[in-house]
């Protein structure tokens, strides 16, 4: 048996002895706030990071926005309209739009944006594949013209990042960073106080005109009530729950499973889980480079993997209060199946998948498995796959770095010791990985997908199915099939599912109901 790693002792003992950052108390217009991660990369379209998505819907607005329901809405538009045959969509901007730096926002940068984030996102490649054109007859107007009806539009436009960038900026190549940061949303990015690895700032956008209503998710009156949002970035979680505690910062996103119950003591911090779905853990491995490339060896290291042994490491006591196992689709979403789940939640075998190993042809490759060094949840994960690897006869060789490194690292293509990888583990957000559309781990686009994925054409073709069924019922059955496929032929590792409360303080007021922290609608008294 794998035993849980003490990840957090040393950590702990470190803080005792180190002083806590200058952050300040500051006036109530400023709420202080420690990300999972640091914010490495803030291209929310280069990077699939959960802290580049969250600076991102910070700093760009959307066309439409989902609520808390999955059920999308008219956010950047004042209507649309769609022709009686579905082939033709008509989007009207609302008044007031402007961009940080002054200049209104023209149907161009919606175009020009859409087009971008289209080329990394599975709805928006869908919705370019059956495209005739998209335009921008005048300045408010966004027209689309299909070859095809596609009724998850608004869906597609506003359940992610399809965030609105300035024309010129949006014509940056998807894959390569954009250097400019001049926003659409509710905040203004200050570039000139952000430094990697310490903080980010940003400040409220007075140029930025709410819709009416209550804010839901992504949807809604984006209603901001500070002048300034600081990320301080602590990697500690020691320091940072001392840091929470004494009221120098506000907010703290993901505190540990550990910490729960100190937090639950303290009258002046609330704890509260304020995603609807849960997230997905995952080991993605380099299906492009040897050995994750013989599907032998993949079904010798699915048939290791204890999904226990996983939510023990992160979760620890709490594991039978939020976390779940967990199969292709989250649960909670219309999709999730239970279809030969038994693949990974049936007794494991550690002799049995050794032997397996021996047998599938591995010739004893070292095996690079990329290890987060400041982001605890994903640091125990990869000691757990690390024991696993070793354990079944998989030369592992543990790497330590930290995130955005690893972001960085994991878009490469090359060999490890060339630069390149062979595994990691991750988290995916329950809303990435609820449906086929959106679900980038399980697509197999190779190169034109997730970092390191597989070239699966039936996987693909099964994708399309999914787009073309003419109901519910019919999604779920395809899904049931994708499911199936995805446990032989294993494009990822599902390694359990689980919800992280969040922890602020007492005086934060009205925070929204969303996948991550939001922070449009809180106050501070």
């Amino acid at each position: 048996m794998i035993k849980r790693r003490g990840v957090m002792a040393g950590g702990a003992a470190l803080a005792g002895g180190l002083a806590m950052p200058a952050l300040g108390q500051g006036a109530a217009k400023v709420l202080r706030y420690i990300p999972q991660a640091n914010l490495a990369n803030p291209d929310p379209i280069w990077t699939t990071a959960t802290v580049a998505w969250l600076h991102g819907a910070m700093v760009w607005d959307t066309l439409y926005g989902i609520d808390d329901k999955l059920i999308p809405h008219l956010q950047m538009l004042a209507s649309d309209e769609v022709s009686a045959d579905g082939l033709t969509w008509k989007m009207v901007l609302r008044d007031g739009l402007a961009f940080t730096d002054g200049a209104k926002v023209l149907a161009k940068d919606c175009v020009m944006s859409i087009t971008r984030w289209a080329k990394r996102d599975g709805f928006g490649q869908r919705m370019m594949g059956q495209l005739n054109e998209i335009s921008a007859p005048d300045d408010k107007t966004i027209v689309i013209r299909l070859k095809k009806p596609y009724p998850l539009m608004r869906y597609a436009l506003g359940y992610n990042n399809c965030f609105i960038m300035p024309e010129r900026i949006a014509k940056t190549d998807a894959f390569t960073q954009i250097s400019e940061y001049i926003g659409s949303g509710p905040f203004r990015f200050l570039k000139d106080e952000w430094v990697s690895g310490a903080s980010a700032a940003y400040a409220k956008n007075e140029k930025y005109v709410p819709r009416e209503g209550k804010p839901s998710y992504l949807a809604g009156g984006k209603v901001v009530n500070f002048d300034r949002v600081e990320w301080k970035i602590i990697p500690d979680p020691a320091t940072s729950l001392s840091a929470l505690q004494r009221g120098e910062v506000d907010w703290w996103e993901n505190p540990l499973f550990d910490q729960l119950p100190l937090l639950r003591k303290d009258k002046n911090i609330r704890l509260e889980v304020i995603s609807p779905l849960a997230a997905l853990g995952v080991i993605g491995v380099n299906h492009e480079l040897p050995p994750f490339n013989n599907p032998k060896l993949l079904k010798a290291v699915q048939a290791a993997v204890d999904q226990d042994e996983f939510m023990n490491a992160v979760l620890g006591d709490f594991k039978d209060e939020f976390g779940k196992k967990a199969a292709i689709f989250v649960t909670g979403s219309p999709m999730a199946n239970t279809v030969d789940m038994d693949k990974l939640i049936s007794k494991r075998d550690l002799a049995k998948a050794k032997k397996m190993v021996a047998e599938s042809g591995y010739k004893g490759e070292k095996v690079t498995l990329m290890s987060p060094s400041d982001q605890p949840q994903l640091t125990a994960m990869a000691l757990v796959t690390d024991a696993m690897f070793k354990a079944i006869g998989i030369n592992s060789e543990y790497t330590l770095m930290d995130w955005g490194t690893l972001v960085t690292r994991r878009a490469k293509h090359e060999p490890p010791e060339q630069g390149g990888w062979n595994a990691f583990c991750t988290t995916w957000g329950g809303l990435a990985v609820s449906n086929p559309g959106g679900h980038v781990p399980l697509r197999g686009n190779g190169k034109d997908g997730w970092f390191g994925g597989p070239v699966d054409p039936e996987m693909e073709a099964l994708r399309e199915k999914w787009f073309e069924a003419p109901d519910l019922d019919a999604q779920k059955k395809v899904c049931e099939d994708m499911q199936r496929l995805a446990l032989d032929h294993i494009p990822f590792f599902p390694t359990g599912e689980w919800t992280t409360p969040t922890a602020y303080r007492a005086n934060l007021t009205d925070v929204v109901r969303s996948g991550s922290p939001v922070f449009w609608g809180v106050k501070k008294s």
